[in-house]
Order: C-alpha cells, then sequence, then structure tokens
C-alpha cells in the first residue's frame, strides 16, 4: 500500500516497520558498506563543493586522498550523485571512526557549528530512499542487513521508521508533510486495531 501526500508516493512500510539505529551494535556499517558513496541531490554536488574546506580537516587521510584524487562528489553514465570511496567498495571519503565507530565528518563539523549543513540527506533519511520520476518523488522503506539491530532495537522500543527519521523528514520536506504523514499513521494504525 502507498501513502500519497501532494506529489510524494510513501511506502506503507515507512509507518508499519520499526526502526531506531544501534551504533554500538552496527557500528556505523552504513558508512563503510556497499558498492557506491553516498547518493546526492545535483543542488548537494555544489554545498559539497563549497564545504570540502571546512570539514576537510575533520576527515581521514584516505578520504582526504581519495577527494582530492576523485573530487568532492562522483557521477556515473546515468547523472546520478555520490560521494566518493575510499579505494574499491570502501567507506565513503567523508567517514571518520571514533571509539571504532563510523560516522560522518560533515555531520561532526556541523556539531561543532563549523559548517551549517549537517549531511546529504540520502544518510540523514536513511533508511528511506527516494525515487523521482516527473510526476512523483516515491519513498520507500530500504532493508539492508547491515541494519538488522536497527530494526531489533525498533521493535523493542515501537519507533516506526518515520517517526525515527523526523527531523530528516522535516529537513526534506517540512513539518506540514511530516504532520500529513503522523495523521494518517495514526489513521492507518486505528483502523488496524
Amino acid at each position: 500500500m502507498m501513502i500519497q501526500i501532494d506529489d510524494k508516493l510513501i511506502s506503507e512500510e515507512l509507518v508499519s516497520e520499526k526502526f531506531v539505529c544501534d551504533l554500538g551494535k552496527c557500528k556505523g556499517e552504513c558508512c563503510v558498506a556497499g558498492d557506491i558513496g553516498a547518493p546526492l541531490d545535483k543542488e548537494e554536488t555544489k554545498i559539497l563543493e563549497q564545504l570540502y574546506p571546512k570539514v576537510k580537516s575533520y576527515l581521514t587521510p584516505e578520504g582526504i586522498d581519495a577527494i582530492e584524487s576523485q573530487g568532492t562528489w562522483v557521477s556515473n553514465d546515468e547523472d546520478e550523485f555520490a560521494t566518493p570511496m575510499i579505494g574499491n567498495g570502501g567507506a565513503c571519503a567523508y567517514t571518520i571512526f571514533e571509539n571504532g565507530i563510523a560516522k560522518c565528518g560533515i555531520e561532526k563539523a556541523w556539531l561543532e557549528k563549523k559548517v551549517d549543513w549537517k549531511k546529504p540527506i540520502s544518510c540523514h533519511l536513511y533508511p528511506i530512499r527516494i525515487t523521482k520520476n516527473k510526476f512523483y518523488e516515491t519513498l520507500n522503506y530500504n532493508r539492508w542487513d547491515v541494519c538488522s539491530a536497527a530494526c531489533t532495537n525498533g521493535k523493542k522500543l515501537k519507533v516506526p521508521v518515520y517517526q525515527f527519521l523526523k527531523d530528516a523528514l522535516i529537513r526534506k520536506y517540512g513539518s506540514d508533510f511530516y504532520e500529513q504523514l503522523h495523521a494518517t499513521a495514526e489513521h492507518i494504525s486505528a483502523e488496524k486495531k
């Protein structure tokens, strides 16, 4: 089932599935696993170009090397944009490690008020993935085995995906969108009872 709010189609799984990151268990694996870096909107490529000098001091030497050899972002033949990766299939170039946990160097700079942009919206929204066509944006729940601890934690805490990602959804679409989604989720929950 899909939920429609304006020109957004939202998978009902964002309401029904539970999810809360558990960094103590997953160690931030989503920053280091995968075939490509974090997906980027075209506008975000310009932001990364501007922010790089301010976040460079937060990054690992390997991350800096990757960015300086590949650029602050990369693209493929289909004009899809992503963050560069360290090596072939390694970590995102913006990944840092704190106490053995992979985190975002951009977000660390943001937390320390060195930049005014938190991180790519695809990272902030994960496990939601957005696909676009000329009529709709579709928000789907992306299942990935590296997030199994987050699924277990979410079930234990009884937190739906969309509630866990409230701040990210508001950042992307605004508070009116989130309130409509929340009201729809409450309605669906009441109907199931």
